[in-house]
């Protein structure tokens, strides 16, 4: 995709991987919007980056998904790329008697109804645009779970097969499709102490390499992938999935 001279749409964009893409497309003088629950985190994000604009959005609510997509295509008729970075990072106890199934619902409404509900409502607006970019944040982990978060690897794994097909569905029209896969990286997605974990990989080293794989007019199968996450990516492919998967439900 092109880095500069869009209109672009985060999701997600308080914190995180979010938050520090939404600043270096502004940096770049991208016209950047972020979506996020607290209004308060918009006001201060938006304020320390003028000409950035934060709407508010609970992804947990359809009806409210659908008022935000009528709202962007009425308020920034230009947007061309869609971020759906947004994600729900739950551990879950399936051995128990009672087993909270509320977040796996969730997991699910977040991390995939949304997702699938917010391209639909902004795929007309991106097809008339001569050049536009769906992008959606999966994970290493939907190639190698973690057992601890079962509904979070599989709504991952969905993703990745999802935006599969609709990179083939869409391969004959202005959009190109992009997967973001990130391995674990310093955000408080996992709670605190993910943002200081020395395992994970520092979220600026993680954004820069990010932004320079962007830059490739033709990333290969739409795939972003840093270094770190390959392990993870290509586990089946090479055989070592079994390894990994002991490995990393080790930690």
């Amino acid at each position: 995709m092109n880095l500069t001279g869009n209109t672009i749409l985060i999701t997600g964009g308080t914190s995180g991987i979010g938050r520090a893409l939404a600043e270096a497309f502004h940096a770049l003088g991208n016209k950047v919007i972020i979506s996020g629950r607290r209004q308060v985190l918009l006001d201060e994000i938006t304020a320390a980056h003028p000409g950035m604009s934060g709407l508010q959005l609970d992804l947990d609510d359809p009806d409210e998904i659908e008022v935000f997509a009528v709202r962007i295509r009425r308020e920034f008729p230009g947007l061309n790329v869609l971020m759906n970075n947004a994600g729900v990072f739950k551990v879950e106890d399936l051995t128990c008697d009672n087993i909270d199934i509320s977040l796996a619902r969730q997991t699910i409404q977040t991390n995939i109804l949304s997702v699938l509900q917010l391209t639909a409502g902004l795929l007309p607006l991106l097809r008339a645009q001569p050049r536009s970019t769906v992008l959606a944040t999966s994970s290493g982990l939907a190639f190698v779970p973690r057992a601890a978060y079962p509904s979070y690897c599989g709504s991952k794994a969905f993703i990745h097969a999802w935006l599969q097909a609709l990179r083939f569905q869409l391969r004959d029209t202005s959009v190109e499709v992009l997967e973001l896969a990130p391995p674990y990286v310093q955000t408080e997605l996992g709670g605190p102490e993910q943002a200081s974990d020395p395992r994970a990989m520092p979220l600026a080293e993680y954004i820069a390499e990010v932004m320079a794989l962007l830059a490739n007019p033709n990333p290969p199968r739409g795939e972003i992938l840093v270094k770190r996450v390959e392990g993870l990516r290509w586990a089946e492919k090479n055989g070592t999935h079994e390894k990994t998967f002991a490995a990393l439900n080790a930690i």
